[in-house]
């Protein structure tokens, strides 16, 4: 049999062993995550090699009779059980939550090459790379008990949905490659009227980061979208990279669209901060230049600021892999506010307003995905960071953990937060395929006679 025809059935398992032995490989971090955590996180000397360090979680899901550890004091229940591939949630206003059930688009020119296809192998061990479910779903808890017991597809047909906004009787979706609007009522379980598609996003068949997220500003009138880069760091061409790597801000009104901060790679959940009321978001950084770099980070959002990548990171720390440098983009770079640890991959935000649990009110609840670039492995859990004044105020505290198993395994992965409307937190588990609800646990007073 020919070479051409060895070579579909050899790189499946050429890839599979490459991706166990970079695992194996791997020299694990001497230094404790904890230090790439805060404002003033260390950054040691970047470490460049031929081969990265890849140490990823196999995705295995919930045995049965176990879930994620809450922090003292509260409890975890499910919320929503056999979804398909959660990503990301939204609140209705009479408390509703939307889902999104959502899988990478196809994106062949992203998969060229060995690396590109270890990358894809790499993807669907950590448990992505399913055929997208392209809906939406609503979830009711119509009894209060902290359980949905009615679930229906509220919108289908999408092309990998991600973020969601209602703005008075209109609900924004962000696509993959499209920003589009549906009329809706209070109280519906399905949209069936026919959408407007409002505005074009990048996407394409490299389209490397796929997921877009928006949100409205609390005037309604405006509106940002995320958009991350088509690369880690600009290696597939400046050209790919047009319309990337930034939060842009359409205006409803008038249709104009214009960057409104650049330079983030790739930006995903935005909250608007309670007490400042500025505009926040947690950015995914760049990968390859070892354990302990670069640190994921939650950062104000400045209009008109641009944050480094992919000339530098953090600040002002030129990246030398990138050429042609820029300079005088790395003169302006800002350094982000609080670094949220190396390779966690932090996607969810959403800031306490509600009453229910004081302890976490004005500070910033935050999903981390997980790493893959890191060995010891990062994240997999939900944190939370203290706010005073509007500025993060402290070290961050765990609020669910457990997603790991002892070998390793990641039996669930958090992505999108959000609080729902009696004050508890949902989090959406993309390897889990579960929403969980985290509230108080109820203090049971004994009464003596």
């Amino acid at each position: 049999m020919s070479a051409r025809f060895l070579m579909p059935i050899l790189l499946p398992i050429v890839g599979s062993a490459m991706v166990l032995v970079l695992t194996g490989c791997a020299s694990p971090s001497k230094s404790p995550i904890t230090d790439s955590y805060g404002p003033q996180p260390h950054l040691p000397e970047p470490k460049s090699s031929l081969l990265p360090t890849v140490n990823i979680a196999p995705a295995k899901g919930w045995p049965a009779g176990t879930m994620p550890i809450p922090a003292v004091g509260l409890k975890v229940q499910a919320f929503a059980k056999e979804l398909q591939h959660p990503r990301w949630l939204h609140v209705l206003p009479n408390g509703d939550v939307l889902v999104a059930e959502t899988d990478a688009p196809a994106k062949p020119d992203d998969g060229k090459g060995i690396k590109g296809k270890i990358m894809k192998l790499m993807m669907k061990r950590a448990g992505s790379s399913h055929p997208s479910a392209n809906r939406i779903s609503l979830l009711r808890d119509s009894n209060g008990d902290g359980v949905a017991d009615q679930k229906t597809v509220f919108l289908q047909n999408l092309n990998s949905p991600f973020g969601m906004a209602l703005m008075g009787n209109m609900l924004y979706v962000a696509n993959t490659d499209s920003l589009m609007r549906f009329p809706y009522q209070k109280g519906i379980t399905q949209i069936t009227a026919s959408d407007t598609k409002v505005l074009d996003l990048p996407g394409g068949t490299l389209n490397h980061h796929w997921t877009k997220n928006v949100i409205a500003n609390p005037a309604g009138s405006k509106l940002y979208i995320t958009v991350g880069s088509n690369s880690n760091v600009a290696e597939n061409g400046f050209d790919k990279e047009v319309g990337r790597a930034l939060i842009m801000e359409f205006d409803i009104a008038t249709g104009k669209v214009r960057p409104f901060a650049t330079g983030l790679r790739n930006p995903n959940g935005m909250a608007w901060q309670p007490q400042s009321g500025a505009l926040w978001t947690v950015v995914n950084e760049r990968d390859e230049i070892g354990n302990d770099l670069v640190p994921d980070y939650l950062t104000s959002v400045k209009d008109g600021a641009f944050y480094g990548w992919p000339y530098s990171y953090y600040g002002q720390h030129v990246d030398t892999r990138v050429k042609p440098q820029k300079p005088e983009l790395v003169a302006r770079a800002i350094k982000p506010d609080y670094a949220l640890g190396n390779h966690t991959a932090s996607l969810g935000l959403a800031f306490y307003t509600a009453q229910l649990m004081p302890q976490y009110r004005g500070g910033a609840l935050i999903g981390q995905h997980g790493s893959w670039n890191r060995k010891p492995h990062s994240g997999y859990k939900v944190i939370f960071v203290p706010f005073q004044n509007g500025q993060p105020s402290g070290q961050p505290q765990d609020v669910l953990t457990g997603f790991l198993s002892d070998q390793g395994e990641a039996l669930g992965r958090p992505v999108g937060v959000e609080i729902d409307s009696s004050g508890a937190i949902l989090v959406a588990d993309d390897v889990g395929n579960m929403i969980w609800r985290v509230s108080p646990v109820v203090q049971k007073i004994m009464i003596v006679q």
